[in-house]
């Protein structure tokens, strides 16, 4: 088993793409245009209408790591409301987490699309098991998506 894909709507698919490129190394895969029965159905919204463009991940041996799934809705119109989870303490899923290999240097690359850190980087109390040592820190992403900013070492 492994975890397919995280499926993100957003406001602006051109803008999202270009921050998960150009912060995380992301790369362009698959796109398509969202609609007709079978997209009402799994959505449960009659008339739904969307564009999709997945970002892929490789890793070092250039297979495919979880992707992120960007959709952005024509129909119905795609909110431009703060996401329902934006308190630590809210039901559901409240974020996700990036390994990356110099936090700063990625920290730098957000402040590119004016994003800042909720705060300054902490270093966890504790070893995260047999990963070790680890430093993190929250920031949100352009459409207000709580993301884990991580190193280890």
């Amino acid at each position: 088993m492994k975890i397919d894909h995280l499926n993100l709507v957003v406001a602006d698919l051109e803008r999202s793409a270009t921050f998960y490129e150009t912060v995380f190394g992301f790369k362009r895969g698959f796109s398509a245009r969202l609609e007709g029965a079978w997209i009402e159905v799994v959505t449960q919204i009659s008339g739904a209408r969307a564009e999709c463009l997945f970002l892929e991940n490789p890793d070092a041996s250039g297979k495919s790591g979880a992707r992120i799934e960007l959709i952005r809705y024509d129909f119905p119109a795609t909110s431009s409301q703060t996401p329902p989870v934006s308190r630590p303490d809210d039901l559901g899923l409240r974020h996700f987490a990036f390994e990356v290999e110099d936090l700063g240097a990625t920290l730098q690359k957000m402040k590119q699309f004016g994003i800042e850190p909720l705060s300054a980087p902490v270093e966890v109390p504790f070893r995260v098991g047999s990963l070790g040592k680890k430093s993190l820190c929250y920031a949100r992403d352009p459409d207000g998506i709580l993301v884990e900013i991580a190193v280890y070492g």
